[in-house]
């Protein structure tokens, strides 16, 4: 597409949301959240320049509940929506870190279970297709499953993904390990000891400290289980 057609798309897409700001008295209500445009969409109006559209779109969605009149903020966008923007967002710039810290740290606090579960959905999609660089959301995911919605087989499920499809030797230990603890958590401690015992014989533990750290975890499991009776 020539130059001059995808400027003057661009400065169409701009007039209209200049337009539309201008013609409501109080500003956009948070369900008003627009339909999200396809990433197609985006990389045309970006001009070649797709990680600085990404970018300022994203401080747009952001900024765009505090123009209205909820007293709450985000909490009553439509989550199926928000989804599309951050996923259309995403889709523009796949090495933006920006949409999913958002997604995990802003929107997924939510007191709406529901709303709350559709987010770390699309984290969990999203995290698939770029593991080692996005495992920080899913890391995230994990915690606001167990301690927010206190579902600790989805808790497991995502730190059993994390656990499964990083390679990264650079990623945290706790995170890599995570899958342990809930493990432990759920009183599945015969799980537990075999995973862990598999752990330490494979030899994978190459850090002292790690080592020492999972062999003392490894005793302290079993003098568990002992005490309460369990093999």
């Amino acid at each position: 597409m020539p130059g001059w057609v995808a400027a003057l798309l661009a400065a169409a897409l701009a007039a209209q949301v200049a337009w539309r700001v201008a013609t409501r008295e109080s500003g956009p209500r948070a369900e008003d959240l627009p339909p999200a445009p396809s990433d197609r969409a985006l990389r045309l109006a970006s001009l070649g320049e797709p990680a600085a559209l990404a970018r300022l779109t994203m401080l747009w969605l952001q900024a765009f509940d505090s123009r209205g009149d909820n007293a709450i903020p985000y909490r009553r966008l439509d989550y199926g929506r928000l989804v599309a923007w951050l996923r259309a967002i995403l889709d523009t710039d796949p090495r933006s870190q920006y949409p999913l810290f958002a997604a995990a740290r802003i929107y997924a606090d939510n007191p709406d279970p529901a709303k709350m579960r559709r987010m770390l959905e699309f984290i969990e999609t999203e995290f698939r297709a770029a593991p080692n660089r996005r495992w920080q959301a899913l890391a995230q995911a994990a915690l606001l499953a167990k301690h927010r919605l206190k579902d600790l087989p989805l808790a497991l499920r995502y730190a059993t993904e994390l656990e499964r499809r990083t390679t990264d030797p650079t990623i945290p230990f706790w995170a890599r390990q995570m899958r342990l603890f809930i493990l432990e958590d759920m009183d599945e401690l015969q799980a537990a000891r075999i995973m862990l015992g598999g752990l330490l014989a494979t030899g994978r533990i190459k850090d002292p400290e790690e080592r020492r750290f999972l062999e003392g975890r490894l005793k302290a499991l079993e003098e568990r289980m002992k005490r309460e009776g369990k093999r």
